[in-house]
């Protein structure tokens, strides 16, 4: 005689228990799934709102600093502006008294029976012409010219007979250096004497 057990319900309750102990876990899977997205969009989203304020910060700095260095271009600028315009006052400071000294050494070296009929000045470059009664007193001159301080490499460019009211002339054009540095350094001296 064999016994007859019917497995059946047991079978249909363990089944019942696995569908339901799955459910629970399925459960516990996506509850914990969620709160591991949660957590992390949370703290990803903190680390991007950090971010940004530091980009936004950094953003702001580098603008100031923009201007800031436009500022300081402005002001090289400036800077250079005005030590163009202090080098040309130092220049004209410096050979104010040149065309003084020019016209003085002129006069002084000028041998009798010799007058200017103009004298233009290019730079340090002077360029002189005249009228002489002999081509003597053109050597003359220009050794006298020499033994200036303020005028130096005299050359003769032309001389020629001329008449000039009835009078028999020797025109002539010459060519003088005038030296800047002895004007200055005598300027210094004598604003040490004053």
């Amino acid at each position: 005689m064999t016994a007859r057990i019917n497995l059946l319900p047991h079978r249909e309750m363990r089944r019942k228990q696995q569908q339901q102990h799955f459910l629970v876990m399925l459960g516990v899977v996506v509850a914990m799934g969620a709160a591991i997205w949660f957590g992390v969009h949370t703290y990803l989203d903190g680390v991007l709102t950090n971010q940004q304020a530091r980009n936004k910060y950094l953003e702001e700095e580098i603008v100031k600093i923009d201007k800031e260095i436009a500022e300081i271009n402005k002001l090289k600028e400036q800077i250079a502006a005005l030590l163009k315009r202090k080098q040309v006052v130092e220049t004209l400071q410096s050979n104010r008294a040149e065309v003084v000294h020019l016209l003085d050494q002129l006069v002084r070296q000028l041998p009798d029976g010799m007058y200017l009929k103009s004298i233009k000045q290019s730079g340090t470059k002077v360029s002189i012409s005249g009228f002489t009664q002999s081509q003597a007193r053109v050597s003359t001159l220009m050794r006298n010219l020499e033994s200036s301080q303020y005028l130096q490499n005299a050359s003769l460019v032309e001389i020629k007979s001329v008449s000039q009211g009835g009078q028999r002339l020797n025109e002539f054009i010459m060519n003088i250096d005038v030296t800047r540095a002895a004007a200055e350094s005598s300027d210094k001296k004598g604003g040490k004497k004053g």
